[in-house]
C-alpha cells in the first residue's frame, strides 16, 4: 500500500538519509527503531509529506506522492494520511470533540457526520465522557487518545506515528499499544510507528531496524 524507494536526504553537509526503501501492506503495524539521529523521524515525515526528500518516489495507494505540489498534495494529505506525534498539538481553544474534527472540517466534510463519527471514535478510545472537555481538563493520556481519535476522522489509509507514547507513563504507554492493535484488527488500519518504546514495536507485526541514514 506504502512504497518507498531509494529516499535521500541531505541537510547541508550532512546526508541523513542514504537511499532508503521500504514497503507497508495494508493492515500492518511496522515500527522503525534506531538510536538517535540514525533518521528515523526524517523519514517518516518524508513519507508523510511533511518533508521533501532530495531523491527518491514515494506511492501511497498507487498515486505518485513525489508528484504532488501545493494544495493537491495538501488535499491528498488531509484526506488519506494521519498524524499522531508525540506531543498530542491540540488546540487548547477547542473540546476535545471539536478538535478530532478539525481535518474533516478542512476536508470540507458534512457537519453532522463529521461529529457523529468524531463522537464515535471517542467513544471506541474510552473518551464518550470527555467530548466537551478542553485539553487543559485532560490527563496526558486522555490527550494522546483524542490526537489518535483526530489521526483517524478521515479514514486515513496509514497512520504515522512519531515516538506517540514518548511523553507518556508506563501505564498510558501500554494503554496506547493495545488501542493500535485493537485499530488494526477492527478496522484494519495501517500503522508505521518510529519509537524507542521496545514493548510497543513488539506488538508490531514488522520491526524495521535504522542505523546511520539506512535501514539494515
Amino acid at each position: 500500500m506504502l512504497e518507498a524507494k531509494n529516499i535521500t536526504k541531505s541537510y547541508g553537509n550532512l546526508q541523513i538519509l542514504k537511499g532508503v526503501d521500504i514497503a507497508v501492506q495494508q493492515g500492518e503495524i511496522v515500527s522503525i527503531i534506531g538510536s538517535s539521529g540514525a533518521g528515523k523521524s526524517t523519514l517518516l515525515h518524508i513519507l508523510g509529506t511533511l518533508d521533501i526528500p532530495d531523491n527518491g518516489e514515494i506511492f501511497l495507494n498507487g498515486t505518485a506522492l513525489h508528484n504532488l505540489k501545493g494544495n493537491k498534495l495538501s488535499s491528498f494529505r488531509n484526506k488519506h494520511i494521519g498524524f499522531i506525534f508525540q506531543f498530542h498539538h491540540l488546540l487548547p481553544e477547542f473540546t476535545a470533540l471539536e478538535n478530532v474534527c478539525i481535518p474533516a472540517w478542512i476536508a470540507k466534510r458534512k457537519s453532522s457526520e463529521v461529529k457523529q463519527d468524531a463522537e464515535k471514535l471517542l467513544d471506541i478510545l474510552g473518551l464518550k465522557d470527555r467530548l466537551n472537555n478542553k485539553p487543559n481538563q485532560l490527563s496526558g493520556g486522555e490527550q494522546q487518545r483524542v490526537a489518535v481519535a483526530r489521526s483517524l476522522i478521515n479514514k486515513p489509509s496509514i497512520v504515522f506515528a512519531d515516538e506517540p507514547t514518548g511523553n507518556l507513563d508506563s501505564n498510558n504507554a501500554k494503554e496506547m499499544h493495545s488501542l493500535f492493535t485493537k485499530l488494526r484488527n477492527e478496522f484494519n488500519q495501517t500503522f508505521l510507528i518510529v519509537t524507542h518504546n521496545e514493548e510497543l514495536a513488539s506488538l508490531s507485526n514488522r520491526v524495521l531496524h535504522m542505523k546511520d541514514g539506512m535501514i539494515i
